[in-house]
């Protein structure tokens, strides 16, 4: 998105610090700027680039930050600013592929109060909250929840209950989805273009609820990611395009990829189950096993239908772990 895309999308007015409450305010101190370098040979290289940067929010008094884990995977050096300029070192603690969570920790005295966990179960759609970025009223945005439903995302990634809400924060990566009651509901994860039933085009966040993090978080503090067999992982990019499924891309030397599926193949089947959406295509492959299991794919290359067994994998194994771990 370009520079005059994202000021269309800037609120008109920033907020006056006078209308919030001293928990939301005290909230928004505790939102942060997180940057980070990946190293050239990374697997997510590609993809997300070598500088990254987005938000977090403080959720202990340990000074342990809740990010977006795209900004951190692969990260080899951290760095995290406050509001006031503050910066301080940081290290990776844990992506969690599952939810796309990120943990940081700072190497170093931060002097910014935790923030309660909300229950994002509780939201509903139409109900107004704030989604914020560093930098206090005038990195906020008051929006309204679009609806709450499923995402499923081309990199093999699926939310149940990803929130949706508009008007869109033109800084979303890891910015804080935060109630009026100071709470954290979820953080930033993508800019939609959504279309209405009069074909304007509207933009739009999706973000991750926090509900998500409470029953995992002892194991990414503890372990780096969950304590439980990894899903399996087949590398490649599809998209749904007239009730069916094409594939977009693949990660270079990834499972798919060796299996001989091309860019532009169609899939049809996985271990003989029909699969005509992304979330079918996903809940299939995991289906069948852990990370390492060996799965039938059936698709169709210029009319022909072939079938190839495909041996996943773990995608962590492929990543650049965190070395505080």
């Amino acid at each position: 998105m370009t520079d005059s895309e994202l000021s269309q999308i800037l609120p008109d007015n920033p907020p006056d610090p006078a209308d919030y409450s001293a928990q939301v305010l005290t909230t928004l101190d505790s939102v942060v700027s997180v940057r980070t370098r990946i190293p050239e040979d990374a697997m997510t290289a590609e993809f997300l680039g070598t500088e990254r940067q987005g938000h977090g929010v403080v959720i202990n008094d340990q000074g342990l930050i809740l990010t977006i884990g795209y900004i951190v995977t692969e990260a080899s050096s951290v760095w995290l600013v406050d509001h006031k300029g503050v910066t301080l070192q940081g290290h990776v603690v844990a992506y969690d592929q599952a939810s796309g969570f990120g943990l940081v920790q700072t190497l170093g005295k931060l002097t910014l109060p935790p923030v309660m966990l909300g229950k994002s179960a509780d939201l509903i759609r139409g109900q107004s909250l704030l989604l914020a970025g560093c930098g206090g009223p005038a990195h906020t945005q008051q929006v309204q929840i679009g609806g709450i439903e499923e995402f499923a995302g081309y990199w093999e990634y699926l939310l149940d209950s990803a929130i949706f809400t508009a008007p869109a924060h033109p800084y979303w990566s890891g910015a804080a989805l935060i109630g009026e009651d100071g709470m954290l509901y979820g953080i930033g994860s993508l800019i939609l273009q959504m279309v209405d039933q009069e074909n304007t085009v509207n933009h739009a966040n999706m973000v991750i609820p926090i509900d998500l993090l409470p029953p995992i978080l002892n194991d990414l503090m503890l372990y780096g990611r969950r304590n439980e067999p990894a899903r399996p992982w087949v590398g490649w990019f599809a998209l749904e395009s007239a009730d069916a499924l094409q594939i977009a891309g693949l990660t270079a030397g990834g499972p798919a990829d060796q299996a001989g599926i091309q860019s532009g193949d169609t899939i049809l089947q996985i271990n003989s189950q029909d699969v005509t959406t992304l979330a079918e295509l996903f809940r299939a492959v995991w289906a069948a096993g852990d990370a390492g299991v060996k799965i039938s794919v059936t698709f169709e290359r210029d009319l022909v239908t072939n079938t190839v067994i495909i041996s996943t994998e773990d995608r962590s194994d492929r990543l650049k772990s965190a070395s505080i771990h």
